[in-house]
């Protein structure tokens, strides 16, 4: 069998990615004897014509190609787990490939979860904040015997999952259908109104940005939690409708927030969830890592090893039309 010879474009998606390092990556690892362009190069119309498959993200690149009838991308390797960034009915039209590197993510977001639930729960947030002797010892948490209700259960959702009943938690997942998932006790369905999932001490989203999850952490959601639980967001900002969590907040339904992703993203400087107390927010890092490009381009390699055999694809293909 022929293998075919390919041009690769490798982008940055966002500022948390480095090209240098990209490219320091690319040329230690490349296997298949093709043609790699970077962002940064000079590059003509002609040149992304001859794409075969881009490495990341670069929108003005991307729509470059997307709109050219010479275009001979077929394959995109986003270095992401989520793709809502991406033109997915557009590249379904062109029929464009997608993966993802599901899979790298879990475990330093499953740590950062665990570091946000300990950093509430043992005043260690607070501390920082205080400068001197603080709140009573009896108001003081642990892990052990709390619910912890995990929206979404693949391979993020799991391993958080995991690390709570680790702690001894109680651990429910929410997932499309409510089928079974390692590191939940049990699990319910997305469209479900069970008790147990509005009596959580922890509500953790991991869920992607779909049409169908946008705005799903509202208003109504909020009002429907008992035990003015802890909220953990780690999925997508705009996931979560930031005006209503911010009035729950302040009307004590929820005890805390720990934020790795807001909506907008940054929030604006002035925005009132910046100064409360019990609101932790981060900077959408808790997937990254120092490995965490040599860690993607090991799923590229293996996608790239048969693709170039027979055009197919082996990991986190993406189904365009549901976005995941």
């Amino acid at each position: 069998m022929e293998v075919i010879k390919l041009n690769i474009l490798v982008g940055t998606p966002n500022e948390s990615f480095d090209i240098e390092e990209l490219k320091q990556n690319f040329a230690k690892n490349n296997n298949f004897n093709s043609k790699i362009y970077f962002e940064n190069d000079d590059l003509s119309q002609s040149d992304l014509d001859s794409i075969n498959v881009l490495v990341g993200y670069n929108q003005e690149l991307l729509d470059k190609m997307l709109n050219s009838n010479q275009s001979q991308l077929k394959w995109i390797q986003a270095l992401s787990a989520g793709v809502d960034y991406f033109p997915l009915e557009k590249l379904n039209e062109k029929h464009v490939k997608l993966t993802t590197v599901s899979g790298i993510h879990a475990e330093p977001i499953a740590e950062t979860v665990i570091g946000m639930v300990l950093g509430s729960y043992r005043f260690i947030d607070e501390s920082a904040r205080a400068q001197g002797w603080i709140k009573p010892v009896n108001q003081l948490k642990m892990i052990k015997n709390k619910k912890a209700v995990v929206y979404g259960t693949g391979s993020i959702g799991g391993r958080i999952g995991e690390l709570l009943q680790a702690f001894k938690a109680n651990t429910i997942g929410v997932n499309h259908s409510g089928h079974a998932a390692n590191g939940f006790d049990q699990t319910f369905s997305m469209d479900g109104d069970e008790a147990d999932i509005y009596d959580a001490d922890l509500v953790i989203n991991t869920l992607p940005l779909t049409p169908e999850t946008k705005d799903f952490y509202n208003r109504e959601f909020f009002n429907k939690l008992n035990n003015k639980p802890m909220y953990i967001s780690i999925g997508r900002g705009p996931s979560t409708n930031t005006e209503d969590l911010t009035n729950a907040l302040q009307q004590g339904q929820l005890s805390a927030a720990a934020l790795d992703v807001t909506d907008p993203e940054p929030l604006n400087p002035d925005h009132p969830l910046w100064k409360m107390d019990n609101v932790v927010i981060t900077s959408h890092i808790s997937g990254f890592y120092a490995e965490y490009v040599e860690e993607a381009l090991k799923i590229f390699d293996v996608n790239m090893k048969q693709f170039i055999q027979d055009s197919t694809l082996v990991k986190n293909e993406v189904n365009l039309s549901k976005g995941y």
